[in-house]
């Protein structure tokens, strides 16, 4: 009698687990969609598919005039009007596909827009997951209004044949999503997660909201031949210590990279780093950059890899002032140290580690940079820019002008929630 007791004891407890683990959204936990033990569980309800807008949509909406008078305007500016609606279909044939597919095994689906994808629709809860329809940008985009590891973000390429979609499920399943589906409401998939940067503003602006460089252009001060004319500029020491401020988590995590410097890129960035609590020091420079996993192989692999002539440049003087009595034919060895350099760059979307690159850094008798690129687990970045901007995924940017102060760090529970279907 006792066992039977103490089975209905525990049976009990687990339906006082469930009920607690109703969301105020009205259905279960995402775990209970998500997740089946050890096992891989993808059973969700509700589906938000935000897709692209392209290059033939944008010129659309902004041009008022009828379609052959676009055709005219678009062969004026040296666009070709029939590529770009061929890119159109393909991509909305795509998107019906998708669409599609997810209705077919009822599961209730809005198609969303860049202007109709909001965080409020991702704070009330409905979507179970987000699909992206796209390219990596469109993934990126999505993502941004994630900040937890609650909705899961699957990319699908909508135009293999012109994108690479590194961000997305592989280019044979985007193009066959109705069995990408099954997979996923198979269980035959691993979940993955990718690691993303969390910013911390403190100083001035802390407060200001960003600007969406997607949706219009930044309008700043062309000072191309301007130098910074602040005190003790000249002097390479860290500033002295200030009050600790009240500071903010911005709204959006980094799932490629954070920049900082100045707006216009042609004028020097200044700036106090601190890697991993080191005392700062004052550097001068292009901007920093600072990218996750995922990001490894995009902007930061394009800043730091080396080229083969590089190598064979290096490996001739090397034989010339050395006893090194290498191969006067070094054209198999510069390859293989070319792929070993460059794959070193890159890193796993999961690890918990940043890597930074300071860019086309100053050095002269009063600025050093003593290591240009590195990995880090904390960074803060004090500004002395004059017209600046911290973005993240190039796309969200803030203001980072003096005085500003941006600490740079992952936490797990920030992590986004993909899925891994090679």
């Amino acid at each position: 009698m006792w066992h039977n007791r103490l089975i209905r004891t525990i049976g009990n407890v687990q339906n006082c687990q469930n009920i607690l683990q109703v969301s105020v959204y009205g259905h279960f936990s995402r775990r209970n969609l998500f997740q089946n033990g050890d096992q891989s569980a993808f059973n969700p309800k509700t589906a938000a598919v935000v897709t692209k807008m392209t290059r033939y949509e944008y010129e659309k909406k902004f041009f008022k005039g009828t379609e052959d008078e676009l055709k005219q305007y678009l062969y004026s500016k040296g666009s070709d009007y029939n590529i770009l609606l061929m890119r159109y279909r393909t991509h909305q044939n795509s998107l019906n596909s998708i669409v599609n597919a997810l209705q077919k095994k009822n599961i209730e689906t809005r198609v969303l827009t860049r202007f109709d994808y909001t965080q409020d629709l991702i704070d009330s809860g409905w979507p179970d997951v987000v699909f992206t329809a796209g390219g990596d940008g469109t993934y990126l985009l999505a993502a941004s209004k994630v900040t937890n590891q609650d909705i899961p973000v699957i990319g699908v390429n909508s135009d293999p044949a012109r994108s690479e979609g590194y961000l997305c499920i592989p280019k044979q399943l985007s193009t066959n999503f109705s069995h990408a589906l099954d997979r996923l409401l198979d269980g035959k998939f691993r979940w993955k997660r990718r690691q993303r940067i969390r910013v911390t503003m403190s100083g001035k602006h802390m407060d200001d909201d960003p600007v969406e460089l997607h949706d219009s252009q930044l309008k700043a001060l062309e000072l191309r031949s301007v130098e910074h004319v602040k005190e003790n500029e000249v002097i390479c020491q860290p500033s002295k210590q200030v009050e600790k401020k009240p500071s903010r988590i911005l709204p959006h995590l980094a799932l490629n990279e954070v920049f900082i410097g100045e707006t216009n890129s042609a004028r020097v960035s200044y700036y106090e780093i601190s890697i991993d609590g080191s005392p700062s020091v004052k550097q001068k420079s292009s901007g920093i950059t600072v990218c996750t996993g995922t990001g490894s192989s995009s902007w930061h692999f394009h800043i730091n890899h080396i080229t083969k002539e590089d190598i064979k440049k290096i490996l001739r003087i090397a034989n010339e002032i050395s006893d090194c009595k290498l191969p006067k034919d070094v054209e198999l060895l510069s390859r293989k140290l070319t792929r070993r350099f460059n794959c070193s760059l890159k890193f796993p979307p999961e690890e918990h580690k940043m890597a930074y690159t300071v860019r086309d850094p100053v050095i002269n008798g009063i600025f050093q940079v003593t290591k240009a690129r590195g990995f880090v687990n904390k960074m803060e970045v004090k500004s002395r820019l004059w017209d600046a901007c911290l973005v993240l995924d190039g796309s969200s940017s803030f203001s980072f002008n003096d005085g500003a102060i941006a600490t740079l760090e992952m936490r797990e529970e920030d992590a986004l929630r993909t899925v891994d279907l090679e």
